[in-house]
């Protein structure tokens, strides 16, 4: 096997590709949560998913629980590992006069307390039942057992108002697709046959890094020939081949927040199918991002991509949405796939990526990651889509 060539480009540095980034500031953020409280007629809430508490509070460590009281309080409960690093980041934010910061091994035991009077509390989906249960003997408890509680789902609560994001947030996702598409074009030379899809992964994670993100946003695709027609493939010590098409799905994370972007090659000649595939893919990709304007519902972004391949004869080979939220995670609202009843505003960060896959043969799928504009759209990543390369460069 021959070793994989060197890059005949560099990654961004990472001054180049960061600059200098707006201060993200989350002050007023619990105050907007207020509403979604008041519509699911909770009088208390608690998040404890670590994405929804960073953006509340500007807290990133493992343990964090946000309380939300019908008083007007907000509560930080966090563990001793934190007691210092969790008022640090809260200032830094801008919120430390909104929380308080409250250091117990339990969040229930430090605020079974303070929840007389709340007869109904919201969770997240995501909250277990041994821990529900848990929140109702707390709230029982604050009660003295005398009244009647009841713990309600609060569904996308934060996720919802995390769909739409501000100007340092933006700052940070863009700095994150430019190190990805920075990352491919330096890796780029290394599709070539004898290369293997493990390697080209492990090239592409390093340029990642070098260029100053804190890493990959994802497990890294490179799949090829037949791996290809799996949509999550993982790469493999697969050598590429002459004719091999080729998906690489790569992303950075910058502070955070995530880039997503995916592009789809061919070595050498295409073939018919292979070229119908890359083709019909591209053209479906294209409707989709003329679709992305405010006011427009999701669905429909999934329904101008879907057209473009059943008109062409593949659409049983289309096995998944076509686009989804970005952001603290990489997979968030709005999400864009058939039924969606999201409607775009401005300030929603989504992916438009149609695909095509047939077992045995291969796949192909085009990605880009969109800000919604006043009028339109905005790409952020723009890494080229040439798909054929040609061999023997």
């Amino acid at each position: 096997m021959r070793g994989p060539p060197a890059a005949s480009a560099s990654a961004p540095t990472a001054a180049g590709a960061l600059g200098s980034l707006p201060p993200l500031r989350v002050d007023g953020r619990l105050g907007r949560l207020r509403r979604p409280m008041a519509a699911a007629g909770v009088d208390a809430a608690v998040i404890s998913e670590p994405a929804n508490v960073r953006w509340l509070t500007g807290f990133t460590g493992s343990n964090g629980t946000v309380v939300l009281l019908g008083t007007g309080e907000a509560l930080l409960v966090t563990d001793g590992r934190y007691a210092e690093q969790a008022p640090a980041q809260l200032a830094e934010a801008g919120c430390s006069d909104e929380v308080e910061v409250v250091v117990a091994r339990k969040a229930t035991d430090a605020v079974a307390g303070r929840l007389d009077g709340v007869s109904r509390l919201g969770l997240e989906d995501s909250v277990a039942w041994a821990e529900q249960i848990r929140w109702s003997e707390a709230v029982e408890a604050g009660n003295s057992g005398t009244r009647n509680t009841e713990t309600v789902p609060l569904t996308e609560a934060v996720e919802g108002l995390r769909a739409v994001k501000d100007p340092a947030e933006l700052a940070r996702m863009q700095a994150a697709a430019r190190i990805a598409d920075g990352a491919l074009a330096a890796v780029e030379p290394m599709l070539r046959p004898g290369v293997t899809e493990a390697e080209i992964q492990q090239a592409l994670d390093d340029a990642i890094r070098a260029a100053g993100a804190s890493g990959p946003a994802y497990d890294t695709i490179v799949a090829s020939g037949p791996n290809s027609a799996l949509p999550h493939a993982r790469p493999t010590g697969r050598e590429l081949q002459a004719g091999d098409l080729v998906v690489v799905d790569a992303g950075a994370e910058v502070d955070g927040y995530r880039s997503d972007m995916t592009r789809s090659f061919v070595l050498g000649d295409p073939g018919e199918r292979a070229a119908a595939m890359l083709e019909v893919v591209g053209r479906s990709q294209s409707a989709g991002v003329a679709a992305v304007r405010p006011g427009v519902e999701a669905s429909e972004i999934d329904g101008a991509c879907r057209s473009v391949i059943d008109e062409a004869g593949m659409g049983e080979a289309f096995v998944h949405g076509s686009g989804h939220g970005v952001g603290l995670d990489v997979h968030e609202l709005p999400r864009v796939v058939s039924g969606s009843t999201a409607v775009l505003e401005p300030g929603n960060v989504l992916t438009v990526e149609p695909g095509v896959y047939f077992p045995g043969v291969g796949g192909a799928r085009v990605e880009d990651l969109l800000v919604v504009t006043g009028d339109g759209c905005r790409p952020l990543t723009l890494h080229p889509k040439a798909p054929v390369v040609p061999l023997g460069r």
